[in-house]
C-alpha cells in the first residue's frame, strides 16, 4: 500500500505531517461556531463563522478578501490569482449547519465536537464545515511550502446552503463580472456505501412546497360542529394520500413527462455500485426499503424523481385529549427531480393538482418555497477527469460515478450564470449522519482529502485550451 509520501510530494507531506495536531483543533475550532442558518436566533454565529473563514483564508495568503452582505447570512469572497497562464478555479463551499435536534440522542452537545476512534463528531463535521476546512488545509499547505498556488483560484463560501440559498442567486448575479473562471469545483458530496471512493456526476433538483388547508375561522367543539363544517386535517389527509399510489408513484398529471431514461453508461455505472441493500436497511433502521415500483434501489435514489412529505401538523397535540374540530392544518411537500425536470413547471402541475382533489368546504393553498434544478456532470472534461485521477491516487481505488439523491441549488446556478457545470469533489463518508445526530466525519477521509486536494490542484495545473 503506497504510504502518504507517494500520493503528495515530501515537503507537503512534511509540512502537513507537522502540523497535524494544529489542524486538528483548527477543525474543532470550526466545528464549535453554531452557524445554524435556518434559526434567526444563530444569525450572530453564522457571521462569526464567515469572520472565521475570512481571517484564514487571510492568514493563508489570498486576496481580497470580503464578508459579503446579503440579504441574510454574508458570503465569504477571496481569490488568489497569482499563477500565470495556469486555469482559473471556482471553489464553493458552504459554513452553514443543520438544527440539531433531537438533541437528546447526541453522543456529547452537538457544538462540543471530538475526535474519537478515527471519528471526527459535531454538526458540521461533514456537512459541510469538515469538506471546507479541508480546501483550507491543502491551499495552507502548497503557500507555506511553495509559496503560492498553481492555479488561480477564486473561493465562494456560503451561508445559506441550508435554507435553501435564498440570497445566493441574486449576489452571483451582482458579482457576476468577478466570478469568470474555467471551471467550477464544489466539496458537498462524499463517497458511496461502504466508503468507496466516488466521484458524484450528478445531482437531483428540488421542489420544496408548503399545502395550506384553512377551514373555520377558529377551532371548533367537534360535538357541536362536527358532521357540519370540514374538517382540515382530514382534508389534509386526503390530498396528501391522493397524491402518490399504494406502488410509490407520484399521481399528479404530468409529473413523469419530462424524465430522461437511463443511457446504457449509466446503468453500468449503476451496476459497478453493487448496492448492498442489507446493509442500507440497517443503516436506516427500517425493515424494508420501499419506492417506486418497477426501479432498483440505487435508480429510484439517483435517477428518478420523488415526492415526499416533510412534515405535518395541524389541531390539538398536547397531552390528553381536546375534542376539537381545527381551524386550520398544514403540509411541508418536496420533490427531488431528474434532469429536464422543471421545478417551476412540476410546481404549476402540483398546484392544479391539490386544486382538483380537494374537498369542497376549506380553502386551500400551496406555496412555493424554495426551487433549484437537476445538474449532470460530463465525467470526461478535463476537470472532471483530474479530480478522479486524483482521487484514485490518493485513495487507491478508481472512483465510481454515483448520481447523488439531494440537491444542491448553486450547482445549477453556477451552470446557468457562469456556463460552468461543477465537478462535484467531496470527500464524506456515506454513513456520517449528516442532519442528523452524531454527524460525523472520517478522519481518514479528512487527511486523505487533503492530500487529494493538494494534488488536485497540481493536476488542474497542467489544462490547458
Amino acid at each position: 500500500m503506497e504510504t502518504l509520501e507517494t500520493v503528495v510530494d515530501s515537503a507537503i507531506e512534511a509540512h502537513l505531517a507537522a502540523r497535524t495536531e494544529a489542524r486538528h483543533a483548527s477543525y474543532l475550532e470550526l466545528l464549535r461556531i453554531p452557524s445554524i442558518s435556518t434559526l434567526s436566533e444563530h444569525a450572530p454565529d453564522c457571521r462569526r463563522a464567515a469572520e472565521w473563514i475570512a481571517a484564514e483564508l487571510t492568514r493563508i495568503g489570498f486576496d481580497h478578501v470580503e464578508v459579503s452582505p446579503t440579504g441574510g447570512h454574508p458570503i465569504v469572497y477571496a481569490d488568489w490569482l497569482h499563477a500565470a497562464g495556469a486555469p482559473t478555479v471556482l471553489v464553493y463551499c458552504h459554513y452553514d449547519v443543520q438544527p440539531v435536534d433531537p438533541i437528546e440522542l447526541w453522543e456529547t452537545a452537538p457544538f462540543e465536537p471530538f475526535i474519537r476512534d478515527g471519528r471526527v463528531v459535531g454538526r458540521g463535521s461533514a456537512d459541510d464545515k469538515g469538506q471546507l476546512h479541508m480546501h483550507l488545509q491543502a491551499w495552507d499547505a502548497l503557500v507555506a511550502v511553495r509559496g503560492g498556488l498553481p492555479v488561480n483560484v477564486k473561493v465562494v463560501f456560503e451561508g445559506e446552503e441550508e435554507s435553501s440559498s435564498a440570497n445566493l442567486e441574486r449576489w452571483l448575479q451582482d458579482n457576476r463580472a468577478r466570478l469568470g473562471c474555467d471551471a467550477v469545483v464544489i466539496s458537498d458530496t462524499g463517497f458511496f456505501e461502504g466508503n468507496r471512493p466516488a466521484m458524484n456526476v450528478g445531482l437531483r433538483g428540488l421542489l420544496y412546497t408548503q399545502i395550506d388547508v384553512v377551514g373555520p375561522s377558529t377551532d371548533v367543539h367537534s360535538g357541536g360542529y362536527g358532521g357540519l363544517v370540514e374538517n382540515p386535517a382530514n382534508a389534509l389527509a386526503q390530498i396528501i394520500a391522493s397524491l402518490k399510489n399504494r406502488k410509490g408513484v407520484v399521481q399528479v398529471p404530468g409529473f413523469y413527462d419530462d424524465v430522461v431514461k437511463l443511457t446504457a453508461a449509466e446503468r453500468q455505472d449503476i451496476a459497478a455500485m453493487a448496492f448492498d441493500e442489507e446493509a442500507m436497511k440497517e443503516l436506516c433502521g427500517v425493515p424494508v426499503l420501499v419506492g417506486e415500483a418497477g426501479y432498483e434501489p440505487l435508480e429510484r435514489l439517483g435517477y428518478r424523481p420523488t415526492l415526499d412529505v416533510n412534515g405535518i401538523w395541524g389541531g390539538f397535540m398536547g397531552e390528553g385529549s381536546k375534542t376539537i374540530i381545527p381551524g386550520h392544518a398544514h403540509a411541508k411537500v418536496s420533490c427531488r427531480l431528474v434532469p429536464n425536470q422543471d421545478p417551476a413547471r412540476i410546481f404549476g402541475l402540483l398546484e392544479r393538482y391539490v386544486a382538483e382533489v380537494s374537498p369542497p368546504g376549506v380553502r386551500v393553498t400551496v406555496r412555493n418555497l424554495g426551487m433549484g434544478k437537476p445538474v449532470v456532470t460530463d465525467p470526461t472534461g478535463p476537470f472532471a477527469k483530474a479530480a478522479l485521477d486524483a482521487i484514485e491516487a490518493t485513495f487507491g481505488a478508481k472512483p465510481l460515478l454515483s448520481r447523488g439523491g439531494g440537491s444542491i441549488p448553486v450547482a445549477e446556478m453556477f451552470d446557468t450564470l457562469l456556463g460552468r457545470s461543477p465537478v462535484m469533489l467531496g470527500f464524506s463518508n456515506p454513513d456520517d449522519h449528516a442532519h442528523a445526530p452524531n454527524e460525523f466525519m472520517r478522519l481518514d477521509n479528512y487527511e486523505t482529502g487533503i492530500r487529494t486536494l493538494v494534488r488536485y490542484w497540481d493536476a488542474v495545473a497542467e489544462v490547458r485550451g
